[in-house]
């Protein structure tokens, strides 16, 4: 359940260029101002994530999509079928990237990775925020995924500029990850939803 007394205390914190350690379906995460350069470089060194790496980041609904992402054409057509099948969920797709978004946030890539999360905590917070957020796992680089809120208090507790803890606790499997280009959809990583059910849902098999 949201405590909306938390929710707008994150959203403030973020507001300002801050950083929440949060719940999603799948692990906890790192949210921030998915568009502020600032936010974002604290991210890498809240976990100490090698620079060429690019950050995923988490949508409350469609409409935000198009704030990071200028994904049009068949891409778009295919992106909001999978979308529109299973989102809210754990399958985060990489699109072309919007012009002008933080370096910090694409790593230099010229593509973004997101997801519509089926959790109400960042769900709530996106639309507060009235952006999309990012949505890395909370914990060092290179280190386990963190599902134990105790563990996330001792882990990044002091780093962290706030931890939300309630609602329901992280299932503890990553997102699935395709690319999206043209008609085609490539998996890049396994996780909580099978790629052949995936496939399967545009006709690919």
């Amino acid at each position: 359940m949201v405590n909306p007394t938390e929710i707008a205390a994150a959203q403030e914190c973020i507001a300002r260029g801050g950083v929440v350690a949060i719940p999603t379906d799948t692990l906890y995460g790192l949210a921030a101002d998915a568009t502020n350069a600032d936010a974002l470089q604290r991210v890498y060194e809240i976990k100490g994530r090698p620079a060429n790496m690019p950050l995923p980041v988490l949508v409350s609904g469609w409409e935000q999509v198009a704030i990071v992402s200028a994904v049009d054409g068949h891409d778009g057509e295919l992106a909001r079928a999978l979308a529109d099948r299973f989102w809210p969920g754990p399958l985060t797709m990489v699109l072309p990237a919007a012009a002008g978004l933080p370096s910090r946030l694409t790593g230099g890539l010229d593509t973004i990775a997101v997801r519509m999360p089926n959790h109400d905590v960042p769900l709530a917070l996106s639309a507060a925020t009235g952006r999309p957020i990012t949505g890395t796992s909370a914990n060092r680089s290179g280190a386990p995924d963190i599902t134990d809120p105790e563990v996330l208090r001792r882990t990044l507790g002091t780093m962290v500029d706030g931890i939300i803890t309630s609602g329901t606790q992280p299932l503890g499997t990553a997102s699935t990850i395709v690319a999206i280009s043209g008609s085609n959809v490539t998996l890049l990583r396994a996780g909580a939803l099978d790629f052949s059910t995936v496939r399967h849902a545009i006709g690919m098999e």
